[in-house]
């Protein structure tokens, strides 16, 4: 085997992404939390960067980016002379406003504490409320220790899907396979009726009291026709258990009331808040006005001192360098936050226009839109727009919406015209409502409906959005 060094000379392309386009795109891809966050932290990152009072003086809604600042001289401009010369230019670019005072400092310090001491506390849990239920009970140690085992391995239901024979296996064989079972129920016998069960039929056999109505009929079907109950086959049932369809119907709606998830009534929801991004209003000609909702976005400013640091000769080479670095920094965040606004309101100006008559006449009326047609609009690439409604909300007269929301494809009708797959819905859902409940359309025959009133669906995407919005087979749909 021979081996030995050669030079080569070959062409070739590469996409190489600069730090600064990084961070534009990382910025606009950001919703207004977490560009408030993100400021944060490079005012923490960054001693250069100070925050001011108020905005640059600009017209309300302009949407050009600041001229960058130019510096004559007699050879090719360097970076530092740029930067140096910062202290003169940037006050006409970013109005740095007054300072904040110490006392203003301390008062949103303490605002901030304030808000910290007044959050809601960790609410009470499920497993809390059943450990406290067991307190009550007497009973030997080591079934209290196993009943609070199982407690604390319940799911969010209330259901222990746990096998016995593992809970045996995990405390390494110092209980019995009895001990768990008299633990599981004792906590069975705790509020609310169903918890600790194994599954959905323990938990509805667990609810049942004698004196309950139409008991016997309801144990038998929970007992032994749970999965005919499921898909409806009530005339099955009939046939099986000699039980009237009638009094099987009576017994249904007594099952209804029965807590088929034990667990979920001290489920904490905690609600996401929604901050919008942008706001749409009505203007005075009839159309819509599209604004950022920035109010509370931090406004930067690049130190002067810093400045002044930089442009003194007897500053240190090491430090003068570092300054740069900071500053140019500083530059490019504060441009890449000012390009994410004139992005985010060109592209939101465009699918408002684009969707006005959702707004005006409400979401039936969406209208196909593809995120290409918003970037020819625009003039952007495609990524640009799918970054920019990224994550971002807009409130608007009919509510607060994903950007995203606004985007879907759709079909074309007999006539030629565009309907878009929101649409589409809305009439599975009309014909759903006005059907005959005894005798329930099928996917075909919806199909079928919908080509009479002009709209050409596939069979597969009727099924695809009947489950979707959690619509029953028309099996289950029929009413005996």
């Amino acid at each position: 085997m021979r081996l030995d060094t050669s030079q080569q000379m070959r062409t070739e392309m590469r996409l190489r992404m600069a730090p600064r386009m990084i961070q534009s795109m990382e910025i606009l891809q950001l919703p207004i939390m977490a560009l408030q966050e993100r400021i944060e932290q490079e005012l923490s990152e960054n001693p250069v960067l100070e925050l001011r009072e108020s905005g640059p003086a600009e017209t309300e809604g302009e949407e050009t980016a600041p001229e960058p600042v130019q510096v004559e001289a007699d050879g090719e401009p360097n970076e530092f002379d740029s930067l140096i010369n910062l202290d003169e230019n940037w006050s006409e670019i970013y109005d740095e406003g007054p300072r904040r005072s110490r006392a203003a400092l301390v008062e949103d310090s303490d605002r901030k504490q304030d808000a910290m001491q007044n959050m809601a506390s960790r609410p009470r849990s499920f497993h809390d409320d059943l450990i406290d239920q067991l307190s009550f009970f007497d009973c030997d140690p080591k079934v209290r220790a196993l009943a609070e085992y199982i407690i604390y391995n319940l799911d969010d239901r209330g259901y222990f899907r746990l096998p016995l024979q593992d809970v045996v296996r995990d405390l390494n064989g110092s209980v019995t396979l009895e001990d768990a079972e008299e633990a599981l129920h004792l906590v069975q016998r705790l509020d609310p009726p169903g918890v600790g069960a194994r599954d959905l039929r323990e938990c509805l056999l667990l609810q049942l009291t004698p004196e309950m109505p139409c008991y016997d009929v309801l144990h038998t079907l929970i007992s032994q026709h749970l999965d005919d109950l499921e898909h409806n086959r009530l005339p099955s049932i009939e046939k099986k258990t000699g039980i009237p369809i009638e009094k099987i119907k009576e017994a249904i709606e007594h099952l209804r009331r029965l807590n088929f998830r034990p667990g979920a009534s001290f489920v904490t929801d905690n609600a996401q808040y929604v901050v919008p991004d942008l706001a749409v209003e009505h203007d005075d000609h009839g159309g819509y006005e599209v604004r950022l909702v920035d109010e509370n976005t931090p406004l930067l400013s690049i130190s002067r001192s810093y400045q002044k640091m930089l442009r003194n000769k007897q500053t240190d080479p090491k430090t003068r360098e570092y300054i740069q670095k900071r500053i140019q920094s500083a530059r490019w965040l504060i441009e890449s936050i000012e390009q994410r606004r004139n992005t985010l309101l060109k592209v939101a100006r465009a699918i408002i226009d684009h969707q006005k008559e959702f707004l005006d006449k409400g979401p039936e009326w969406i209208e196909p839109l593809k995120m290409q047609q918003i970037a020819d609009r625009v003039g952007v690439h495609v990524t640009t727009v799918s970054r920019a409604v990224d994550d971002k909300w807009v409130q608007t007269p009919r509510g607060i919406f994903p950007l995203k929301r606004f985007f879907g494809g759709g079909t074309t009708t007999a006539d030629g015209e565009e309907i878009a797959w929101d649409t589409i819905k809305q009439k599975l859902l009309e014909i759903i409502a006005r059907e005959d409940k005894q005798n329930p359309l099928s996917d075909e025959e919806i199909v079928e409906e919908m080509g009479r009133q002009g709209l050409k669906v596939a069979r597969r995407t009727v099924t695809k959005y009947r489950q979707n919005l959690l619509i029953p087979s028309s099996r289950q749909r029929r009413q005996f």
